[in-house]
């Protein structure tokens, strides 16, 4: 419009009219832009402070924060928990710090969950994080060279650390000289993880565990 010119009253109009619906919802974040945050769970009482989702700060669109979390005792239950599953793939030397082909791995699983099962593959992943870490375990007691084992009660923090570790764990022997690529090994690991199936690596672990802690109990 030239300098001095009346703005037409359907431009006025325009300017001060609210965003329409659709346009409102899409400043929702969405991890990857596709899964909603909104209706994960934690079922679980006790990792409710260690599960972060659907907290300030661990909803993001991207499972990258560059975020500083070792830096201080606790604050990676802080970390966005699908963003520790990516951490947790970089491992074994030829894999560290290709962060980026870590979250291109978790993404393709999270399509392949949802296919599978028509699920949120959050709230899946949520699932099989709670069902995987051992709740007892044994610890080395005794001095003077008598040394036995005490069963002891597992803290929350370390059950999601194990929890982590023990999918990603399954995931990559699974894939290793396997015709299946990492992102579907690690996709069957959630999900079995997830219903609690034996057919997955950290169930197996987690059911070991807690059975050679109670003997010594």
């Amino acid at each position: 419009l030239a300098q001095g010119t009346q703005v037409p009253q359907s431009l006025a109009s325009l300017r001060s009219a609210p965003l329409p619906q659709d346009e409102m919802t899409a400043c929702e974040i969405k991890l990857f832009g596709r899964w909603s945050y909104e209706d994960v769970m934690v079922s679980d009482l006790s990792l409710q402070d260690y599960i972060a989702v659907n907290k300030a700060g661990a909803n993001t669109f991207i499972s990258h924060t560059a975020g500083r979390y070792q830096k201080k005792k606790f604050r990676k239950a802080l970390c966005p928990i699908v963003e520790r599953l990516c951490c947790s793939l970089m491992m074994h030397g030829r894999n560290n710090g290709k962060k980026l082909m870590a979250v291109r791995i978790v993404k393709q699983a999270f399509e392949i969950i949802h296919l599978l099962t028509d699920l949120n593959p959050i709230q899946v992943y949520v699932d099989a994080v709670q069902n995987g870490g051992p709740r007892e375990d044994s610890t080395r007691v005794g001095s003077a060279g008598v040394v036995r084992r005490q069963a002891v009660d597992v803290s929350p923090l370390r059950r999601v650390n194990q929890a982590i570790y023990l999918l990603c764990t399954g995931a990559r022997n699974s894939s290793f000289r396997n015709i299946k690529s990492i992102s579907e090994c690690l996709a069957d690991e959630i999900m079995n993880a997830a219903k609690e199936s034996s057919n997955s690596y950290a169930i197996k672990k987690k059911d070991e565990i807690e059975r050679v802690a109670k003997a010594n109990r």
